[in-house]
């Protein structure tokens, strides 16, 4: 029996103070228009029979928005077929989720329980159903965790390393289909807001949908067909195939998000419809999303800006740079319909170079470990010169850390070693040793090969590459060649991940402005993502069956204050973990940061309502369009004479 539950979030104001019963007088259920011949045919329910019994109700007034209106086709670019996948970003539907003000509230659940920051008691919306109609239960949670994730076919490497807290994972019950209990010995304050990340970890799966192709369930001979027509080398690769929540490329695959992919056999153009059976419903009763229809059409990374300045979006932010202000907003005054706004960019840098501490050259990896290195780097670029050329000056030049919005900025965070000072660079390079160099001033290491470093990048934005190009002119300054190489971003990051790449090009830290409830998980080496540190995140996130161990004493302090913050409920104390752990990034430069909050273009239909004029683009948290919630966007009707 729970006994201390120290909170409890509660939906919105309206269904906290009020029970449904009440709120099904007052609200009428309205059926939209999409569905209406299926709805008539008896091939689709109802809209009362569709939604849950007690389904999210928007507060649009609240928020200082206006009522929309359903219908409507959403136009908008990505430039890889794999990026369909921001449907589920943009979608934005997570077990718990962001508000505009980064408080943690329901949005799946209708309410989360917790005692202790250890035990998690989730309540399911009664009559909650996937897309194609089967119930949103327990049961898929069940399956998830036994089925899936506890599989040693299905899941090797066992549960997500989140769970996992001083190697513990937790006990999961079910109790009844509308209630699942995530229970730990020890804290664990970081479990809501991973459910609540740009990509969730999904701890539920459509098991009706998914049971055909797992051993347990299905058939044996029917599921030893549907191996050998995908093609694959068993059961356990085909359920892998279809359990695809994040990718979003397999229509038949049910979700809970405000958009459903169709299948329209071609490769340049992807088509989301409308969820019969969403979760989400207005005050007046219209259910959500208002947009029936999202167009996602996929062009090369160089037409982006030029469709959009033509006028074929309806809302566009990704493949658009600072530098496509120009043109954009010319077709913003030549009348293309559209308005560009510009938003902060809420990740900790928007250009970062990462020095990759476990390269597979032993003596370039003994050379890029050294601090003094590092620091010499950072010294010899000149972050002005990069603002002024690429942001007109309007970006903030410093280290990669916690931005001004948090309560964690530091001036002196921003600024360690982060002046342009070559010719301090130049000594520190001489005191380690590097005095020897070619005819053309670069320096030579003690083998004979030259100080070179082979900067991978993703090849995907202009702006990297024109800062690159004037780092590479400063380094030079101070001996040390720059070369750079743009590589398809799933090869760069295997590059970095399997020790073959020296340094690579990326954004900061997703989460820009943390607090003292944000976990610091991401700036220790838990994860191989973080280019710096990919094998010791592998080691992290595999629970030591692949990577490496951290061997680096500040490294390990970073691995050792994170588990203390997850062990505290010390406020104060958790404030003194965060500070003491950017000093330490501040001072160490796992990450050279160049710059941050970048302006970024966001442009949008004059038809288009509900979109803010004055948002935060964050991949985490925030999830792009996400945390503005897309699902209330609407096209304004069209006025007749």
């Amino acid at each position: 029996m729970l006994k201390p539950v120290i909170r409890s979030l509660c939906l919105v104001a309206f269904l906290a103070s009020a029970p449904f019963a009440a709120l099904a007088e007052d609200v009428v259920m309205q059926e939209t228009g999409f569905w209406e011949t299926e709805v008539k045919s008896g091939a689709l329910d109802p809209i009362e029979k569709r939604m849950p019994r007690n389904p999210f109700v928007v507060d649009l007034a609240e928020k200082g928005r206006q009522f929309g209106q359903h219908g409507g086709n959403l136009r908008t670019m990505v430039t890889r077929s794999k990026d369909v996948r921001q449907m589920v970003v943009y979608g934005y539907g997570r077990l718990v989720g962001y508000d505009a003000k980064y408080n943690l509230v329901p949005d799946i659940l209708a309410d989360v329980k917790v005692a202790d920051e250890r035990i998690f008691v989730l309540k399911l919306r009664e009559g909650h159903r996937w897309s194609d109609g089967a119930p949103f239960t327990s049961e898929d949670f069940r399956y998830w965790w036994y089925d899936v994730v506890n599989n040693a076919e299905l899941s090797p490497s066992g549960p997500p390393s989140f769970l996992r807290v001083d190697g513990e994972y937790p006990r999961v019950l079910f109790p009844n289909e509308t209630t699942v209990v995530f229970r730990w010995s020890k804290p664990n304050p970081g479990f809501l807001p991973h459910l609540a990340q740009a990509r969730p970890p999904f701890i539920y799966r459509p098991s009706t949908y998914l049971k055909q192709f797992h051993t347990k369930y299905a058939d044996p001979e029917t599921l030893a067909k549907a191996v050998t027509k995908a093609k694959v080398r068993g059961w356990a690769a085909l359920h892998n195939k279809r359990d695809n929540m994040y990718k979003f490329d397999n229509p038949s695959l049910p979700t809970l998000q405000p958009w459903i992919p169709a299948d329209t056999g071609m490769d340049s153009r992807r088509l989301f419809v409308r969820n019969p059976y969403y979760h989400r419903i207005d005050s007046r009763g219209l259910q959500l999303p208002y947009i029936d229809t999202v167009e996602m059409s996929i062009v090369g990374s160089g037409l982006v800006a030029a469709k959009t300045n033509a006028g074929e979006v309806d809302l566009q932010a990704r493949g658009l740079d600072f530098n496509d202000v120009a043109v954009l907003k010319k077709g913003e005054s030549e009348g293309q319909g559209y308005t560009v706004h510009l938003w902060p960019n809420g990740t900790a840098s928007q250009i970062a170079i990462y020095l990759n501490l476990n390269h597979a050259d032993p003596v370039w990896r003994e050379i890029l470990r050294d601090v003094q290195f590092r620091r010499a780097l950072s010294l010899a670029i000149d972050r002005r010169m990069i603002n002024r050329a690429l942001y007109f000056g309007l970006a903030s030049e410093g280290n990669m850390t916690a931005l001004p919005a948090s309560p964690f900025f530091s001036e002196s965070n921003l600024h360690s070693y982060a002046q342009y000072d070559p010719e301090r660079a130049n000594r520190m390079l001489d005191d380690l040793g590097y005095t020897k160099r070619r005819g053309d001033g670069i320096r030579v290491l003690e083998d004979g090969r030259p100080m070179r470093i082979l900067v991978e990048t993703a090849g995907e934005r202009q702006e990297v590459e024109n800062a690159l190009q004037i780092i590479a002119d400063t380094w030079r300054d101070i001996g040390v060649e720059l070369v750079m190489r743009p590589l398809d971003r799933d090869i760069l990051r295997q590059h970095v991940y399997s020790g073959q790449s020296m340094a690579a090009v990326w954004f900061g830290w997703d989460n820009g402005i943390p607090t003292p409830n944000t976990s610091p998980g991401y700036l220790a080496p838990r994860a191989q993502d973080f280019f710096a540190w990919p094998k010791w995140g592998q080691y992290y996130q595999t629970n030591s069956e692949a990577g490496e161990p951290v061997d680096m004493p500040k490294a390990a302090r970073l691995m050792d204050l994170a588990a203390e913050w997850e062990r505290t409920d010390s406020r104060a104390r958790r404030v003194a973990i965060w500070q003491e752990m950017l000093k330490i990034h501040a001072e160490e430069k796992y990450a050279i940061g160049i710059l941050a909050e970048a302006p970024q273009p966001v442009v949008v239909s004059n038809k288009l309502k509900n979109v803010p004029k004055a948002g935060l683009w964050a991949w985490d948290p925030g999830a792009h369009f996400g945390i503005h919630r897309m699902d209330e966007f609407f096209f304004a009707p069209e006025v007749t004479n």
